[in-house]
């Protein structure tokens, strides 16, 4: 496998990005109650007229995730100080750190007047950002060797979402690189976030919906080659569920470009039907032929969909490797997109699928539930008190 960058623009830099970051910060303070739970406005307004109380919040979640708090910090502390009211922010975990199912992974110590009526965005900002730098972490641990790509944007439920999760993969990467040397995310597909992974712009060449205005694959990799002859060429090859036909022409057509390394296939077939010329015993054959090992012994139902299933499976992975050897374009890369999931990822490795680049949005947890932070006040005016049951917030 190849760690490369086959679908990188021709001039995004390698280092960090020159770009000044920019966060989300809508609602402001203006706007803010109309997004409020209405019952911290209501308790706020009751604060407001019995007297204010120093309070601190012990932030948590309910799986383990990895330490992502930066934006939802950032955002707390710039509404605090619009409203001249300080916080002292306890961060009990360094970015990027594992952290336990229930462990305090922030205390906020300040005005409760001026606080609860920031947990419903605080929350927001903080738990979602947690369990995607957690699975961004596990995906590129699997797949060390492997290049990512965040493509997750069109997923997301609006732009502060997208900010979160490309922050969420950018720690995740970050983390495999130091503990285990993977490549990791090298990028994401749009302008706004791709300063989380020290770029300037996003990646991508193009979506299926090219390849249909074209008419054919051939015809799309050679307009959008003449539209942009400076940049690597990825071609998406499922369209007309002709992945190894479309593949070897477009290498024919480009062999300069498959020689420099600059060609690169993307298998994107879905899970209604198998990648051109498999069916499920021709998918055990070929990997009987490559990882013998990964149909030996006991596989769960989902392991074995992602080894010899419909879609991108390791097997279409491997089958297309073997075609694009065979006719002599060993330099082609492949990407791999589609459903690429922590789980599936670990079953790539099992296979030791031959993928160059994987394209994910997927490191969004499909249980949207796992993502929920929750705050509980645990010290009233120096007082510790918490709900019944809580009690392993308190400080130690």
């Amino acid at each position: 496998m190849n760690g490369g960058e086959p679908i990188a623009d021709s001039d995004v830099e390698d280092g960090p990005t020159q770009v000044e970051p920019r966060t989300v910060t809508h609602p402001d303070d203006v706007s803010l109650p109309r997004y409020v739970d209405k019952y911290f406005l209501r308790t706020k307004d009751i604060v407001g007229s019995f007297g204010d109380r120093q309070v601190t919040y012990a932030v948590f979640m309910r799986r383990p995730v990895t330490c992502a708090p930066r934006l939802a910090i950032e955002w707390l502390e710039r509404m605090t100080l619009k409203r001249n009211a300080p916080i002292k922010i306890d961060l009990c975990h360094r970015e990027g750190a594992w952290v336990g199912a229930g462990e305090p992974i922030v205390y906020v110590t300040g005005s409760l007047f001026h606080l609860i009526d920031l947990e419903t965005q605080f929350l927001q900002k903080f738990g979602s950002a947690c369990a995607a730098a957690y699975n961004a972490y596990i995906m590129c641990v699997e797949l060390p060797e492997t290049a990512f790509l965040a493509m997750d944007a069109r997923h997301c439920a609006g732009t502060d979402m997208a900010e979160l999760m490309a922050y969420g993969a950018s720690v995740g990467s970050a983390k495999a690189r130091k503990k285990v040397g993977a490549v990791g995310f090298i990028g994401n597909a749009t302008d706004e976030t791709a300063h989380f992974f020290g770029k300037s712009r996003g990646f991508g060449t193009m979506p299926h919906a090219l390849i249909g205005y074209a008419g054919s694959t051939l015809r799309a990799a050679e307009m959008f080659h003449e539209t942009h002859p400076d940049e690597n060429l990825t071609v998406l090859v499922d369209y007309f569920g002709e992945e190894i036909t479309d593949s070897l022409a477009v290498c024919e057509r480009f062999p300069g470009l498959v020689a420099s390394g600059r060609m690169a296939l993307r298998l994107d077939t879905h899970g209604g039907r198998f990648v051109e010329g498999l069916d499920t015993a021709a998918s055990y054959s070929v990997l009987e032929r490559n990882a013998s090992q990964a149909i030996r012994g006991y596989r769960t139902e989902t392991e074995l969909r992602h080894l010899i299933g419909t879609g991108v499976s390791a097997a279409a992975i491997w089958h297309l490797r073997e075609a694009l050897n065979r006719a002599g374009f060993s330099n082609a890369k492949i990407v791999g997109s589609g459903g690429f999931s922590p789980e599936k990822c670990r079953v790539m490795a099992l296979a030791d699928a031959p993928v160059d680049v994987v394209g994910t949005g997927s490191y969004l947890p499909e249980n949207w539930s796992e993502t929920y932070a929750t705050a509980d006040i645990i010290d009233y005016n120096g007082e510790a008190r918490v709900k019944v049951g809580r009690e392993f917030l308190l400080r130690k």
